[in-house]
């Protein structure tokens, strides 16, 4: 299995950095409380200093959704929507140990940091614009059909697996309390992002390795080097 961004993605959006990692023996039946208060306080500080708007890292992606023909505001990346929700409410919904801890490394970080179940996925995933003929299951049990040129996560039946880059991931690949093997991706666009992403991962393997265990398999992708097999 393998994971990457076409050449049309790094073409259009050289800035990118890619950060992933790939997570074995996932359970539901672990401790994840003691590993948010940090994260989400450090979440605080930077709201305290600045709407997430404003952060460069969501500011970021909000250039990459209008580039992309998007109402920024309309489709928030997965991060800030995630911001928005912690900053009225001060706290985040309790979902699964594993996808709680990714969710608060998201609002520390101000990246979006998907969680995929990598055993309802088809021999890959490429990120790339949509042909048009691509389906999608949304939370309601829909089936949609992302227009051409969307970019999508894609496997190798043509499911896909989040929409609008990052807005929204599928249902179908969503973590559950049967996942045992997951792929994370964080992808950031912003100036400081190469060392952003270096210390998102530390934050990522140092709580996975209180969890469940120190991922075998984790980089950070590049134009040169834009496959990560797994």
């Amino acid at each position: 299995m393998y994971f990457l961004h076409t050449p049309i993605i790094w073409e259009q959006f050289p800035q990118l950095v890619p950060g992933m990692m790939v997570v074995e023996n996932v359970r539901p039946d672990v401790e994840v409380d003691r590993l948010l208060p940090p994260l989400y306080q450090h979440a605080r500080a930077r709201l305290s200093q600045a709407s997430e708007g404003q952060m460069p890292e969501v500011s970021a992606w909000r250039r990459v959704y209008s580039q992309m023909g998007l109402k920024p505001t309309k489709y928030r990346s997965a991060a800030e929507a995630l911001l928005r929700r912690f900053r009225k409410e001060d706290d985040l919904p309790s979902l699964h140990p594993l996808v709680d801890l990714c969710n608060a490394v998201s609002i520390a970080f101000a990246l979006p940091v998907a969680v995929i179940d990598v055993d309802q996925v088809a021999s890959f995933l490429e990120v790339r614009p949509a042909v048009g003929t691509e389906k999608y299951l949304a939370f309601s049990g829909e089936i949609e059909t992302p227009p051409a040129g969307e970019i999508i996560f894609a496997d190798a039946t043509d499911e896909v697996h989040a929409r609008r880059w990052t807005f929204r991931q599928s249902r179908r690949s969503t973590v559950s309390a049967e996942t045992s093997r997951v792929l994370i991706v964080s992808e950031a666009m912003h100036e400081t992002a190469q060392a952003n992403m270096k210390a998102l991962m530390e934050t990522l393997i140092s709580g996975l390795s209180e969890l469940y265990e120190p991922p075998q398999k984790q980089t950070i992708l590049t134009p040169d080097a834009p496959r990560f097999e797994f």
